[in-house]
């Protein structure tokens, strides 16, 4: 199943009526979807956009269509690698929208995909964090090479590591050594309803070793932005969730983004549900779009619409954001260890620099949570793509070397989204 749209009008967010706890898809139901979309039966055509005209409708004089290549990068995420659904939102250099979508919105209901529904953008949260710290800095409250005992002293201490020894940049650019809290949380049912504070996922961090001396190389730690947002909250008094929306989210105008209250478990506005299987590579998927998303907290609790998310990113580079200094200080990138991440990557503060198959690269960040994965970034010429899957590659029937391809699927939908 798949659908192409231009961008509809944007609507407030209104609250819509979910289910609470568990809703599980039947296990033969689910085993069968996820068993025909992984041998393509469900893979329709190719969506198809005509040059000069709307989606499929060219009118005398207007060529051939031609293939969406970024629609079938979509249907593929759906119909090879197994993914529920998929969306995606792209702009190109002159600023046109278009909104793409694939696969089913809702396993139990067979419900379509809602057209840039909202989803949960995980790690791409980093990016907002990180923009407003160097905000921050632009204000002259934060000095990037300050040592993170200066602003929240007493606060990092562990067997081999305290604050005094890790600066504001090295918690940015994964560079602290700090340990990564994820390794302790439970199982992803379990604890989905939990309300965790910024303070429970530092201690289940600090109660570890640390990765390697601060600066001596790159390790991602989600935990390394629980600090970034305990330093915020420190520095502005106030809740890292006003900082954002009142910092970015109300200046962009992104009216489907907002970072979610305490206690919040569902998705505010229109969206795709969320899967994820209790044993990995089973693909018995089961519905987990209700979470408590605080256990992301600054390192990932947002939720967005795939065109807000461009939106951000486009802003971010055009300058709206941040002043020049701040913005270079953002793009200044690390090359990281071979195997550390995705091949070619490099990481600034809160950015990745993502090198295209067209040329050039392009700015994001990307991210996994319970039920949904984002790919996200932009170009200084105005190009921006966003893509989301609704499940983790590690839920999908198979085993590791098919989940990491099917993980860099969702990277090159994202790419062929920008380069199309």
């Amino acid at each position: 199943m798949s659908r192409q749209h231009s961008r509809p009008s944007h609507q407030p967010n209104s609250p819509v009526s979910m289910q609470r706890g568990p809703r599980r898809v039947p296990k033969g139901r689910a085993l069968a979807v996820v068993g025909a979309l992984a041998a393509g039966a469900l893979l329709a055509s190719p969506g198809v956009a005509v040059a000069g005209g709307g989606p499929g409708h060219g009118g005398p004089g207007h060529g051939k269509p031609r293939v969406d290549r970024a629609q079938q990068a979509l249907d593929r995420l759906v119909g090879e690698d197994g993914f529920p659904a998929a969306l995606a939102a792209v702009t190109d250099a002159r600023g046109r929208e278009r909104n793409l979508v694939a696969g089913v919105g809702d396993l139990e209901t067979g419900g379509p995909v809602p057209v840039d529904g909202q989803v949960r953008i995980a790690s791409t949260s980093k990016s907002y964090t990180a923009v407003v710290v160097l905000q921050l800095v632009a204000e002259g409250a934060v000095d990037l090479d300050e040592p993170i005992e200066t602003y929240l002293p007493g606060l990092v201490r562990g067997a081999d590591f305290d604050g005094h020894g890790i600066t504001v940049r090295q918690l940015l650019n994964h560079t602290s050594g700090l340990p990564e809290y994820t390794n302790r949380l439970g199982g992803a049912f379990e604890a989905r309803t939990w309300y965790l504070s910024a303070r429970d996922l530092l201690d289940l961090a600090l109660a570890q070793p640390r990765q390697f001396p601060a600066g001596e190389t790159w390790g991602y730690s989600n935990t390394n932005y629980v600090l970034a947002g305990l330093l915020i909250e420190k520095v502005t008094h106030r809740p890292l969730e006003e900082a954002i929306t009142q910092r970015i989210i109300e200046p962009l105008g992104l009216t489907e983004t907002y970072v979610p209250n305490r206690g919040e478990i569902e998705i505010r506005g229109e969206h795709p549900r969320g899967y994820d299987a209790e044993v990995m590579f089973s693909g018995d998927l089961a519905d987990i779009t209700d979470i408590d998303s605080s256990l992301g907290w600054a390192a990932g609790e947002i939720v967005a619409t795939p065109s807000d998310v461009n939106r951000f990113y486009t802003a971010l580079l055009d300058g709206k954001l941040l002043p020049p200094a701040e913005l270079e200080a953002m793009t200044t990138t690390l090359a990281l260890p071979e195997g550390a991440f995705i091949p070619g990557v490099e990481y600034g503060l809160g950015l990745m620099k993502f090198p295209l198959s067209c040329g050039g690269e392009a700015w994001g960040h990307g991210g996994s949570i319970q039920g949904y994965g984002t790919r996200s970034a932009a170009i200084e010429d105005g190009r921006a793509a966003s893509v989301a899957v609704t499940a983790l590659p590690q839920a999908l029937r198979g085993d590791e070397a098919s989940a990491t391809a099917a993980a860099q699927h969702v990277l090159e939908a994202m790419d062929t989204a920008l380069c199309s």
